[in-house]
């Protein structure tokens, strides 16, 4: 069973910062495995990464190429494993045909740089999120949400990241409108 972690949640409607006047933005993706560039989840996710963005209103567009006033968002997510040894936390847990559960916890930290233009600093806010995953007789965690399937907590995950990060890019006081 997977379960997302209560840490990190939605942004409610009400703190999404608003913009007056929103600029476009040349969106660059990047999904990584404990730091290595992992270009099978970049292809699959990019396209909701793209989708989360536009939806958070802060941007006018949200483009793959250049965009005119040079404004570039880059997202970086990289998973890495918040429990020691996974494998064998697994393999007890088969041994024991699941008697015996177990916990892994896969770590997300999403690092997001923007850059409005070459004249200004670049603004980079970190966020960071977690997926639980049960095997066998073990108890759910306490600070997590069960999930219907791997797919939704993984699309959770990734809303509450991006959109968090991305609204908090918007409210650093160096924040080009």
């Amino acid at each position: 069973m997977q379960y997302v972690d209560t840490a990190l949640t939605d942004v409610p409607p009400g703190k999404m910062k608003k913009v007056e006047h929103p600029q476009p933005v040349q969106l660059l993706f990047e999904f990584q495995t404990n730091g290595a560039t992992n270009p099978l989840a970049t292809n699959h996710l990019k396209e909701q990464v793209v989708d989360l963005v536009k939806k958070t209103g802060i941007f006018s567009g949200v483009e793959s190429a250049p965009v005119s006033s040079g404004a570039v968002l880059s997202i970086v997510i990289n998973n890495v494993p918040l429990t020691n040894n996974p494998a064998a936390h697994g393999f007890v847990t088969g041994l024991t045909f699941g008697i015996a559960g177990s916990a892994v916890t896969d770590g997300y930290i999403c690092t997001i740089d923007y850059i409005a233009d070459a004249k200004t600093p670049k603004i980079t806010k970190t966020v960071r999120h977690a997926i639980h995953t049960t095997l066998g007789n073990a108890k759910a965690p306490p600070n997590a949400v069960k999930s219907a399937s791997p797919q939704e907590a993984m699309q959770t995950m990734l809303r509450q990241i991006i959109t968090n990060g991305v609204n908090e890019v918007a409210l650093d006081p160096a924040f080009k409108e």
